[in-house]
């Protein structure tokens, strides 16, 4: 198999992931969407313990999410660091591809439309480009982030059976 291949294997696995469990990931990202869109948009009215106290919560809700992936994720499944260390020693081009279709996606999302497109905005409108925006990428892009990792920690330490030939 070819270590691209291998590498897509991945981003694969976490878009069936996310599609099979889209409910439960997109459920509590919306914490933190609604949460960033409104401290973003309306962050000077909000009262400063108020922000605190959210922040708080969109923090547990991620945990929450990460903990949820992980379990739903590796049930079943048995994870072994000499998995890890046998699939890092011979598949490491495989995540190097995994590096760059990560940083492709961050350049994109991250660097693309945040810092791009939202210089390109008039000041007045700027704020709330970026607050509706991360109210889109928190049960998009941030989350399938967390499968995409989950989903790649899971291709390299699980236990399978020696390929065959």
């Amino acid at each position: 198999m070819s270590e691209l291949r291998l590498a897509l294997e991945v981003p694969r696995w976490a878009g069936r992931f996310y599609a099979e469990h889209w409910r439960l990931i997109v459920g509590l990202s919306l914490v933190a969407s609604v949460q960033r869109l409104v401290v973003v948009n309306w962050g000077d009215e909000v009262p400063g313990g108020v922000a605190l106290a959210s922040e708080v919560v969109v923090v547990v809700a991620r945990v929450l999410l990460v903990v949820a992936i992980w379990r739903l994720a590796t049930r079943g499944e048995r994870l072994r660091w000499k998995n890890f260390t046998a699939f890092t020693a011979r598949h490491w081009p495989s995540l190097v591809w995994q590096a760059v279709f990560l940083a492709v996606a961050f350049l994109v999302f991250d660097l693309g439309a945040e810092q791009g497109v939202g210089g390109l905005l008039p000041d007045a409108a700027r704020q709330t480009y970026l607050a509706v925006l991360l109210f889109v990428k928190n049960p998009t892009v941030i989350a399938f982030t967390f499968v995409w990792w989950i989903g790649l920690i899971r291709q390299t330490a699980v236990s399978r059976p020696a390929p065959v030939g």
